[in-house]
């Protein structure tokens, strides 16, 4: 689900470009939407381009390309565009698979497991909605949890790649409320959006940094994250 402004201005970028052929600047995006700086503007791209309603083309000055409207917009567009974003569809409507563990890729590892529920998904990428109630649960080796409690998290986006996480896997969280810097955490980003990112601190601040060159390290005032929970493992279906 898009907020108000997110929803505003991927119409007003859809627009202006079947009008001009040419996507609006970070100026008058910032006049059409009302906001004081162009740094809004910025982080309201940079989660429509996590969500997969819009792209940005590399080395490309204002190159922005919309590859998908909300349906209660444009019901059956995006089936007709043939376009495929990034988006978890999770074993939910499908039969169950047998998870593959990527630490040791034998599925003999899932013979003795405990069940972990899913809490929906994370965005490996800019925030998105924060942590659903359990959708469903999935078995993990009990090696792979240790002591205390767990969940598991459908992951959507590229943004942890460099760090082996990559859309469409689930991580395992510990739940846990402090971090180390260098960890790799769930945050909870005013009390709204939730982001599977590395925690780093700079300063007073708190620094949620990306495993993939193409998204920026964002800087948060203390106060405005709280750590969810610690990655603990991974689990990929082939």
């Amino acid at each position: 689900m898009l907020t108000r402004k997110q929803h505003e201005l991927l119409l007003f970028i859809h627009e202006r470009m079947k009008e001009t052929g040419i996507p609006p600047s970070f100026d008058e995006m910032k006049e059409a939407l009302d906001l004081a700086s162009k740094s809004g503007i910025h982080r309201l791209i940079t989660a429509l381009e996590e969500r997969g309603f819009i792209r940005r083309l590399p080395n490309r000055a204002r190159a922005l390309e919309v590859t998908r409207l909300p349906d209660s917009i444009a019901p059956g567009l995006n089936q007709a565009r043939k376009f495929s974003p990034s988006v978890i569809q999770g074993s939910l409507g499908r039969a169950p698979e047998k998870p593959r563990l990527q630490a040791t890729g034998n599925d003999d590892d899932v013979a003795a497991s405990v069940s972990v529920p899913v809490m929906g998904r994370i965005a490996a990428g800019v925030p998105i909605s924060a942590i659903q109630q359990k959708t469903h649960s999935i078995s993990v080796p009990p090696e792979m949890l240790g002591g205390g409690e767990h969940y598991a998290l459908e992951v959507k986006g590229d943004s942890m790649v460099e760090a082996g996480i990559f859309d469409g896997d689930t991580v395992i969280i510990r739940n846990a409320s402090t971090a180390t810097p260098g960890e790799i955490i769930v945050a909870l980003v005013d009390d709204e959006e939730a982001t599977l990112k590395r925690f780093r601190r700079k300063g007073d601040s708190i620094a949620l940094e990306a495993a993939n060159p193409a998204y920026e390290t964002r800087i948060f005032g203390p106060d405005r994250v709280k750590v969810q929970g610690k990655l603990v493992g991974l689990i990929r279906r082939y």
